[in-house]
C-alpha cells in the first residue's frame, strides 16, 4: 500500500535528517512512528481500564498472602 503525506519543507527536512541519523528510510521511520503511536494509545487505554477496575474494587494482597493462597509457602 502506498500512502502520500503532505509535509512542510521544514517538517520534511527534520524527518529526513532524523531518518538519516538513525540509519532508516523515511518509509521505515513513518511506519515505526505510526505503529508506536497506535501501541502507546492502546496501552494507555488498557491502563485506564485497569485503573478504573482497580478503583471500583481496590482489594489488594501481600506477597505472603498470595504465596500462602497458592501453596507456595
Amino acid at each position: 500500500m502506498t500512502i502520500s503525506l503532505r509535509l512542510s519543507s521544514d517538517e520534511a527536512a527534520l524527518m529526513k535528517k532524523y531518518a538519516q541519523m538513525n540509519g532508516v528510510t523515511m518509509s521505515d521511520l513513518v511506519r515505526k512512528c505510526v505503529l508506536e503511536h497506535i501501541e502507546n494509545e492502546y496501552d494507555l487505554n488498557a491502563y485506564q481500564a485497569a485503573l478504573a477496575e482497580y478503583r471500583a474494587d481496590a482489594e489488594t494482597f501481600t506477597l505472603d498472602e498470595v504465596e500462602k493462597e497458592l501453596g507456595l509457602k
